[in-house]
């Protein structure tokens, strides 16, 4: 699990061609990454992209994103907030009619990228300005609006998030590792990355 705190949206989708590309030829292990973006539409979203073998987990595409929404759903649950998954071919996860977690995979070759934007205190007036996820007529909206109340920092925020996510695919044993530029600096990743 790497911990990368607030990282620029092209240098995070480089770093994550690169875990893909190494994960794929079997250099490292199952991977995953938990940040947040600088000002961009995802600004006050926690990401969490898992680059993992679905082979080795055992699962299926469609278990797959099951189980990203049980982790929002699930983490919603921990503040007192009930969410759940939409029935008719809307991914994600929903407060009622307001959507406060959204799923992006890719899955090539078994191994997944991408992963699941959850939202804790976002500025909702972007949402304004978009469409988000293609759906017109419904809101979105956050883990401080459902609350009501003032949310811890991201870093308390960020390990709950992961814990949920950890033992809803069976992942035990984490390796924690929060210094990015290990990552970056020589453009290839750890070998030991867990």
């Amino acid at each position: 699990v790497w911990k990368l705190g607030t990282v620029n949206y092209l240098e995070a989708l480089k770093l994550q061609e690169k875990l893909f590309s190494n994960r794929k030829a079997h250099k490292i292990l199952d991977t995953l990454l938990s940040l947040l973006h600088s000002p961009t539409y995802t600004l006050g979203k926690h990401h969490l992209i898992p680059v993992i073998s679905l082979c080795d987990v055992g699962l299926g595409a469609r278990n797959y994103v099951e189980r990203l929404e049980l982790t929002m759903i699930e983490m919603a649950s921990l503040h007192g907030v009930k969410a759940s998954a939409r029935k008719k071919c809307e991914t994600g996860v929903w407060v009622g009619d307001r959507k406060i977690g959204a799923i992006g995979v890719c899955i090539s070759s078994r191994i997944t990228s991408h992963g699941l934007a959850f939202n804790i205190d976002p500025d909702l007036d972007y949402f304004k300005h978009i469409v988000p996820c293609g759906i017109a007529d419904k809101q979105v909206t956050s883990l401080r609006r459902e609350t009501g109340t003032v949310l811890p920092s991201d870093e308390v925020i960020n390990e709950p998030l992961i814990s949920c996510f950890a033992r809803i695919f069976g992942f035990k044993n984490l390796i924690w590792k929060e210094n990015k530029s290990i990552l970056l600096d020589n453009g290839k990743p750890e070998r030991h990355v867990d």
